[in-house]
């Protein structure tokens, strides 16, 4: 399946990277096993014993523990060594061309900052424990972040920085090989509204025809009634061309459905109606299928158990997938539900209102609850750009959203990352603000695609 083959841990054939540390803590776990086994395929091994250290003849460095200048030593700034959370001031400053932080003050540390701490801060996105601006539909404001106002949205700084340790383990031990993730596209596509106006029941149909005849919308009167009676397609009907695009451009999907209960903000067709599971089981036989959490769920997560118990029921299998319905996320609750409901993958992780990358990272990782201080077996799988971010919160032009999307394709590739879109069948109709966006969908599948 296509999600396996885009977070599984590289492991080397080459001799251990043995490091030295003052203690271990699950934070300094997480944060080695990331940039050093995730994205760069070493393994890896720490001791507090320094003579095992000095007798050690293969690559090592200490990290937190100056050994003299014949080792390669990182400074700590102590992040990874506590277990609190607490308000931290980052300290900016440029350094080799970007921005950094995490300064350290040794110096016999071969950087002047401390890369480990400021990616697992980012990663682990500690900064959504602290107080900070939630928006209307209480999602953590991206305004609010560090990466937002610090204008490094757009960079996967994370991944850019296991490439800069990459360069350093090089310089000091020649012999070490490394394996890489290699770069891969996955498009997703969200169905909060399978159709616009046909198979949503009887008792809809009449509603939404009655309120465009008070409205004096006549056009749309007769659009409803034309679709209705399969005279007209229906313009959120888009899942033919999807499947044409696919076999055109030879990928693979990955869709998320919403199966909750009609509410304000859940207004999918009825999860029993026969032609919506028909279409489910049909996307189903050409692309993976994930659960896509109701809105009412995010203040009802025991919902997320009957909504994922229909979509299991459809597919007659186990559901492993998920994203939340509004990108609705809370941490940890969140991912805490998601574990108690068995979903091994999430793909919420990124922001409603600007394209980029809310955990400065463009490869799959595992999510840390920072409240409980452990790592889970939670993939977290970050996406870079959405449509309805392009088109109702940046206000671009079709042009300019394009521009936008290879600008972000182009930091992934450059890193070997994977570069995640999140996109809805509606805007694939070519029908009113939509027309032109669906030359931007496939004009980013095309460069998407390119290695």
């Amino acid at each position: 399946m296509l999600h396996k083959k885009t977070y599984f841990c590289f492991i080397s054939l080459c001799p251990m990277l043995l490091i030295l540390i003052p203690k271990e803590t699950n934070r300094l776990h997480f944060s080695m096993q990331l940039m050093l086994t995730r994205l760069l395929g070493l393994e890896v091994k720490f001791t507090i014993d320094f003579s095992l250290f000095e007798q050690y003849d293969g690559p090592k460095f200490s990290y937190g523990v100056p050994v003299g200048k014949k080792h390669l030593f990182f400074a700590s700034s102590g992040l990874l060594f506590e277990s609190k959370i607490s308000a931290r001031d980052l300290r900016h400053f440029s350094f080799e061309g970007g921005l950094v932080f995490f300064p350290v003050y040794d110096k016999a540390s071969v950087l002047p900052f401390d890369l480990f701490s400021a990616s697992f801060y980012l990663v682990s996105r500690y900064e959504e424990y602290l107080p900070h601006l939630r928006d209307n539909h209480n999602r953590y404001s991206a305004s609010g972040s560090d990466a937002y106002q610090q204008g490094y949205l757009h960079k996967p700084l994370v991944n850019m920085w296991s490439m800069r340790i990459k360069d350093i383990l090089q310089e000091w031990f020649a012999d070490l090989k490394f394996t890489t993730p290699v770069y891969s596209f996955v498009p997703t596509i969200d169905i909060d509204a399978a159709y616009a106006f046909k198979n949503k029941g009887i008792t809809r149909a009449i509603g939404g025809i009655t309120k465009a005849f008070q409205n004096r919308d006549y056009d749309q009167v007769r659009h409803r009634i034309r679709v209705l009676f399969r005279l007209e397609q229906d313009p959120f009907d888009t899942f033919e061309l999807q499947m044409q695009l696919q076999k055109k451009y030879n990928y693979r999907a990955i869709y998320f459905i919403l199966l909750a209960d009609y509410g304000p903000n859940d207004k999918n067709i009825p999860h029993n109606n026969r032609y919506f599971q028909r279409l489910i089981r049909y996307l189903a036989d050409y692309a993976e299928i994930g659960i896509h959490p109701s809105y009412a769920s995010s203040l009802q997560p025991s919902l997320m158990v009957m909504e994922t118990a229909r979509l299991s029921k459809i597919l007659k299998r186990d559901v492993e997938l998920s994203r939340q319905h509004f990108l609705k996320l809370s941490l940890p609750e969140t991912y805490r539900n998601l574990i108690n409901n068995d979903i091994i993958h999430d793909y919420t992780m990124g922001y409603a209102e600007v394209a980029g990358f809310r955990a400065s990272i463009c490869t799959p990782f595992p999510f840390f609850d920072l409240d409980q201080d452990s790592i889970t077996n939670l993939i977290i799988h970050p996406f870079a750009a959405m449509d309805g971010t392009l088109h109702d919160y940046m206000k671009l032009s079709p042009q300019k959203a394009t521009e936008a999307i290879n600008e972000l394709i182009h930091e992934v590739k450059q890193v070997g990352g994977t570069f995640i879109p999140l996109w809805h069948n509606p805007a694939l109709n070519e029908v009113g603000d939509w027309k032109g966006w669906l030359k931007v969908y496939t004009d980013m599948v095309e460069e998407g695609m390119k290695k």
